[in-house]
């Protein structure tokens, strides 16, 4: 059954969203820690992301105009690894901090409060929208068993 694709894409998307906003959360959450296990201050982390099972646009279009269906059983997308941003840290003038160095500046994590609260928002709309589309398949597939009575 074809359909039961799309309850797999939608879900490896929700799944994939959920991770997003678990990296954002986490970013935030040390955005001031200027010591880690590995040594120096947190370096803030970003997900990428890979599709599966699909193939191209290309080929996902022809295959579905010839009526061979849209995908495989085993298509969406995940979470292809957490890299950490290598960006500068900044440099914050603080004596008294315990991690100042000679000259009296500590160095600060490179997470931006702002681009963190950017993307959590972001992955939340597209967690939204694949709620949405797995709401809408649904309701299909009901209408679709309501025709069979």
């Amino acid at each position: 059954m074809a359909f039961l694709s799309s309850f797999d894409i939608c879900a490896s998307g929700m799944s994939a969203q959920r991770v997003r906003m678990d990296v954002a959360a986490e970013n935030i959450a040390n955005i001031d820690t200027t010591r880690t296990e590995a040594g120096g201050p947190y370096r803030r982390k970003d997900v990428m992301f890979e599709s599966y099972g699909a193939g191209s646009f290309q080929e996902a279009l022809l295959s579905a105009s010839q009526g061979k269906g849209f995908a495989s059983r085993n298509a969406g997308v995940r979470v292809s690894g957490i890299v950490e941003d290598d960006r500068e840290m900044k440099m914050v003038y603080n004596p008294s901090h315990p991690d100042a160095d000679a000259d009296g500046y500590v160095s600060m994590p490179n997470v931006d409060l702002l681009k963190e609260t950017v993307d959590s928002m972001s992955a939340t709309r597209s967690y939204e929208a694949n709620v949405t589309a797995l709401n809408a398949m649904k309701l299909m597939v009901q209408k679709a068993l309501e025709i069979g009575k």
